[in-house]
């Protein structure tokens, strides 16, 4: 979902529980866009596979279950990393979110768990009591999600995200982010399945590039 909200079209196909990473011819400007200044990694010498994403958002939802098989059947000098995203003041605390469950060391292992609540459940985060449902519901101690959610760290890594969606000009999500240098996503590609080959093929690029 972009700022403008507009509904992307996806090509579903069948869900495997593993993940053939696949072959693609691409075409600039029409399966990914290239910058015109790359960008520093975050580890180097890895190259770096980056989700953009909200928690707020239905596509992201969507998007998750064919996502995380094939993030972990990446191969090992590939880096996977998810970046929060919130353009209006409503999906700031799903972000923050995010980086409190990080500080935790708990965002992997409940990752799908969050959002099973916000778009199944449909919970919100407005108040003290849908904070402990929602904390109830994703199998987190309440005290230390809203300490955390109020951490001086957690305020960094947002400040850092916000400049990261900024400098890959990020417009809509879920976008995904190749080693500093490409950007696709399900509406460009035509599809989620489509997305993830296109990737692949952007991860061979960036591997010859090196």
């Amino acid at each position: 979902m972009n700022r403008r909200d507009f509904a992307i079209g996806i090509a579903l196909t069948p869900l495997s529980a593993t993940w053939v990473h696949a072959t693609v011819q691409l075409e600039a400007g029409t399966d990914y866009q290239a910058l015109q200044t790359p960008l520093p990694v975050s580890v180097p010498g890895k190259i770096e596979v980056i989700e953009f994403f909200g928690y707020w958002c239905p596509h992201c939802n969507a998007f998750e279950p064919r996502l995380e098989p094939w993030a972990k059947a990446l191969p090992k000098d590939v880096v996977f990393r998810r970046i929060p995203v919130a353009w209006q003041e409503g999906q700031v605390p799903y972000q923050r979110l995010f980086y409190a469950l990080e500080a935790m060391g708990v965002s992997n292992d409940i990752h799908s768990k969050v959002f099973k609540a916000i778009h199944e459940q449909h919970l919100r985060l407005d108040s003290d009591a849908n904070m402990a449902t929602f904390a109830a519901a994703i199998g987190v101690d309440k005290t230390k999600l809203v300490d955390a959610m109020k951490g001086f760290s957690v305020d960094a890594w947002m400040r850092t995200a916000n400049q990261l969606a900024k400098s890959y000009q990020i417009e809509g999500v879920p976008t995904l982010a190749v080693n500093g240098m490409y950007v696709t996503s399900p509406e460009m590609a035509k599809g989620e399945v489509q997305s993830l080959n296109v990737v692949d093929a952007l991860i061979k690029k960036a591997r010859t590039r090196r």
